[in-house]
């Protein structure tokens, strides 16, 4: 599921919530299914539950979890209220168009790794 790394400079509770986000994006943990309970996930990744519940509340508030009251968290949808994350992803592609156009891709090529890509998210709708 998540893999930890403590030779990785990022902390842990971001290595859980980039492996997280990760799953949801890829459609592994899919809209609606429900995730490990804090104290489940927590023991699994032998790591403190504090750690999951800031990686949880962290990806609720980017819109990538929902927490329901006496249920569980979930996988949710994307939503336009992003946390400013949409803004950032823009930012780092604009940086990696503008180096791959460097290094000789043409917009044609790019445009079908888009297509591919969002063909790719489209599976898992």
């Amino acid at each position: 599921m998540i893999e930890l790394n403590c030779r990785d400079a990022r902390p842990i509770y971001l290595q859980v919530k980039d492996g997280l986000r990760h799953l949801v994006v890829t459609g592994a943990i899919q809209e609606g299914d429900q995730l490990p309970s804090v104290r489940s996930l927590a023991a699994t990744l032998a790591i403190n539950p504090n750690t999951i519940q800031r990686a949880y509340e962290a990806l609720e508030q980017e819109g990538y979890l929902r927490a329901e009251a006496g249920r569980g968290v979930f996988a949710a949808r994307g939503r336009e209220d992003d946390g400013g994350r949409r803004t950032a992803l823009l930012r780092q592609l604009d940086e990696a168009v503008t180096e791959l156009v460097f290094l000789g891709m043409t917009p044609g090529e790019l445009a079908e790794r888009v297509t591919a890509a969002g063909r790719k998210g489209g599976e898992r709708t």
